[in-house]
């Protein structure tokens, strides 16, 4: 099977009446790809930064991302809330956040024992996933909001292909876990509207952020993965 990379440039590429039955494109960056009279039934299509405000996706000259967005926000209860303004707002979207992972977490801890370090062609474990969501928050609340430097240990970033092979004790990363999403929590519960537009850094740029579009970032993160996190638990529920 032909692999290609992060070294391969098949920026404009032409693939005329090429067979890609069966391909799998990971972290890669389709945006702009223009396909026409082409056979992509039962293909499975997964791009969280479709739920951004200014996506765009067209099948059969159909914009669909909005279709797409409003459909998760019925099936995700809680989820459209991720863009709230205002302390109140942001305070019941992570209220409701931490409720929908917590019904997560106890779903886990009633299936097979071994189930939270099950890997679904290929994606992040369920323990991986919660791992990630330190990571997220260290980066995005412990960085850009609090400007400290400090990162749990057992915090999981996309680049840390290393420790995926490391399965710490799972008691230890719903600690993680837990202690984290608190952090956020009575942070949020004191906010104040002039804190929401206090500039940050943004971790991954240059581009400035707020208080609030940091949380937001957070709040997103969160719903995607969760989102991830069932669809895999599902598919290893049902064998």
């Amino acid at each position: 099977m032909a692999k290609f990379g992060q070294s391969d440039d098949l920026q404009g590429a032409e693939f005329f009446e090429a067979n890609l039955r069966g391909a799998r494109f990971i972290e890669s960056d389709l945006s702009g790809a223009v396909m026409r009279g082409v056979d992509i039934q039962g293909a499975d299509i997964d791009a969280p930064w479709l739920a951004e405000p200014r996506a765009s996706l067209k099948v059969n000259g159909v914009e669909v991302a909005a279709y797409v967005d409003a459909e998760l926000n019925r099936r995700f209860p809680g989820r459209a809330e991720r863009r709230a303004e205002d302390p109140d707002g942001l305070r019941d979207a992570w209220a409701k956040l931490e409720q929908t992972w917590a019904a997560a977490l106890e779903r886990v801890a009633g299936m097979p024992a071994g189930t939270t370090d099950v890997s679904v062609d290929g994606e992040w474990s369920f323990a991986q996933t919660l791992r990630h969501l330190v990571h997220a928050i260290d980066l995005w609340f412990g960085r850009s909001i609090l400007e400290r430097e400090e990162f749990h240990p057992l915090g999981l970033g996309y680049s840390a292909q290393d420790a995926l092979t490391d399965k710490p004790p799972y008691a230890e990363v719903v600690e993680a876990h837990a202690g984290r999403f608190a952090m956020v929590r009575d942070f949020i519960a004191t906010v104040t509207p002039a804190e929401l537009d206090t500039p940050r850094k943004n971790p991954h740029g240059p581009h400035p952020e707020t208080t609030r579009s940091c949380l937001r970032v957070i709040l997103g993160e969160g719903w995607e993965h969760y989102r991830f996190a069932t669809r895999d638990l599902d598919t290893i529920a049902g064998g």
